[in-house]
């Protein structure tokens, strides 16, 4: 609008229209799109339905491009152009509504300029009126038909990006979950992992994991197939989280096997834990497989002592897991702590690791 001001008052300084006329006029539009803008930047306008005042602010400047059509005699033909600046904003920040309704309000405004200009006399060539008003039918028109085409582009990006956000987050979610069972996979198991080892370090937090192990899987699949397979995998899953607190995690760590962690809990309440875990697999019945087929579970339990490695932890969970298998399977077996001197030594590296 300061620049539409600017080229009004040009022609005034130079005498093609009334200069006194379109300083006010000048005065006029550009102080009412300022008293806009500082209501929006003064928050003002927070409240209302269009916190940006945008189709206020473009109705005005389509008022004032009727006016300045008036008052711009033989120069006239130039409005038009910055009218189709005014409608530029329009297409891009109006909904379609809104976009037929200020190019109808437009077409009244100019169709009543163009008959006050004839109808004072000061055009010397009416037929030139005429082709004026055609071209601003011909051009709010286009302009209209654009910007709906323009309204519906942006409504087809929006729901494109809402579609990429979602395809995003799915695939955030394939690649922190195993597909099969739900639970979280082994690199993020990892990522969890490593963010309470720090914690532990820090002293906030106390974790104990625990290894387990489907005895005899391989033989299920051999004797009643991957199918069944799958289903006993998805049934012990659901046992386990069945029968562990919200606070716990489980993953799947790979084929047959599973990691679980148990924050701020002693040993003895994570074995009392894993006890049930391991009678609930026991007693567990795999919906839709042979009524003969039975689970156990074998499981491993270490606890993490701050300042070790996440893979010593799970390495001495791994060892007590196959002292359960070696003692006949189907238990509990809790591994032995690590030596001082070990942990020592991790401690040592931790501090003076990347993370502090």
């Amino acid at each position: 609008m300061s620049g539409s001001a600017g080229v009004m008052l040009w022609l005034g300084y130079t005498g093609v229209a009334p200069l006194l006329a379109i300083a006010w006029w000048s005065v006029v539009a550009v102080g009412g799109l300022v008293v806009m803008a500082a209501l929006v930047r003064g928050g003002w306008s927070a409240r209302w339905r269009d916190p940006a005042m945008t189709f206020p602010q473009i109705l005005w400047a389509i008022t004032c491009s009727a006016v300045a059509y008036v008052l711009a005699g033989e120069a006239r033909g130039i409005v038009p152009g910055l009218l189709a600046v005014t409608l530029l904003f329009a297409a891009l920040n109006l909904r379609a509504k809104q976009i037929v309704a200020v190019s109808l309000y437009a077409l009244g405004a100019f169709s009543i300029a163009v008959l006050f200009v004839i109808n004072l006399g000061s055009s010397t060539e009416p037929a030139l009126e005429i082709a004026y008003a055609l071209v601003l039918v011909l051009m709010l028109t286009g302009c209209m038909l654009l910007s709906l085409r323009l309204y519906q582009l942006r409504g087809r990006l929006r729901k494109q990006r809402q579609e990429l956000a979602i395809a995003l987050e799915e695939n955030r979610e394939l690649a922190s979950r195993d597909a099969l069972t739900g639970l979280i996979n082994r690199r993020h198991m990892l990522e969890l992992l490593h963010l309470e080892q720090r914690r532990c370090l820090r002293g906030q937090r106390t974790m104990l994991l625990a290894q387990m192990d489907i005895d005899h899987f391989k033989s299920i699949n051999d004797t009643y197939g991957h199918a069944v397979g799958d289903l006993a995998l998805q049934t012990f899953a659901a046992v386990v989280r069945e029968n562990i607190r919200g606070s716990d995690v489980l993953s799947r760590w790979g084929g047959e096997e599973f990691v679980l962690l148990l924050s701020d809990t002693d040993v003895e309440g994570a074995m009392l834990t894993l006890q049930r875990v391991r009678m609930a697999v026991q007693a567990a019945v795999i919906t839709g497989a042979p009524p003969a087929l039975a689970m156990t579970v074998s499981i491993g339990l270490a606890e993490h002592i701050a300042g070790e490695a996440c893979e010593v932890t799970l390495d001495r969970a791994d060892k007590a897991l196959y002292g359960a298998k070696r003692a006949g399977r189907n238990q509990v077996v809790y591994g032995e702590r690590a030596a001082h001197s070990e942990v020592v030594h991790h401690q040592e590296h931790a501090l003076t690791g990347s993370d502090f």
